[in-house]
């Protein structure tokens, strides 16, 4: 493909990554919103119904976008991405502000849909270190999953993150942010999904530690891996190679 082509293959990976980062939130916090309203004060239904939601959502949505950008999603995916060579460092930036704007539209669109102010900022407190440490976890999780999965069976990867992503909402203290850009968008929804926004550097922080965490011990784990790491998420074209 010819270099004046590159900008527009990056518009539309960066287009992909801001919609799907949207429906994902959409999904979320939507979800958090009518299972609140319906469970009847049951706690547990609504964490339930959330999580059942998300998954899906989750694995629809990469089927959908992973042969466009990756389906990160995530800044934290992101930024590992582009640590093993997946992606350029240049088009971080794009990434990671696509998702940030497309988190905060999802939640904007379920807080329309249910009523409730475009914006309103989490009093939902999640602080302290056992929370820091859920986030270490959740993220180290996910990496760990992105990385066996894209080198050991890329085909089954959509399924085996939502799985984990739905198992971390019950056996992590913190319900499983494990993502910088749904961290920062939900703590603008005074909802179930909420989270005050004081908690999330530290949230973001133990996130991007653990991605770190979970990168670098499988390059030891997996020595077979590639240094490019075409498959992140599913193998998507690198955008100075010319490919569409």
């Amino acid at each position: 493909m010819p270099t004046n082509k590159q900008p527009i293959d990056l518009l539309r990976r960066v287009v992909a990554e801001a919609l799907g980062t949207a429906f994902l939130l959409a999904a979320v916090v939507g979800s958090g919103i009518m299972a609140e309203r319906l469970a009847g004060g049951n706690s547990a239904i609504a964490l339930l119904a959330n999580t059942l939601a998300t998954g899906a959502a989750l694995v629809a949505l990469i089927l959908t976008f992973r042969q466009i950008s990756g389906a990160h999603f995530n800044p934290a995916v992101t930024l590992a991405d582009a640590w093993q060579g997946g992606i350029s460092w240049r088009y971080v930036p794009a990434y990671v502000g696509a998702q940030i704007i497309g988190a905060f539209a999802g939640v904007a669109a379920a807080n329309v849909m249910f009523g409730l102010p475009i914006f309103f900022a989490s009093h939902h407190a999640r602080r302290g270190w056992r929370q820091l440490f859920s986030e270490f976890i959740a993220t180290f999780g996910l990496l760990a999953v992105i990385w066996g999965c894209s080198r050991l069976r890329s085909s089954a990867i959509a399924f085996a993150v939502a799985a984990y992503i739905m198992a971390a909402y019950w056996f992590t203290a913190s319900t499983s942010f494990a993502n910088p850009a749904v961290t920062l968008a939900r703590s603008a929804s005074d909802t179930f999904a909420g989270v005050r926004p004081a908690d999330t550097p530290g949230f973001i922080l133990a996130q991007l530690l653990g991605a770190a965490a979970a990168t670098a011990l499988f390059r030891w784990l997996i020595p077979t891996l590639p240094n490019r790491a075409d498959s992140v998420v599913l193998p998507h074209a690198e955008i100075e190679s010319g490919k569409d």
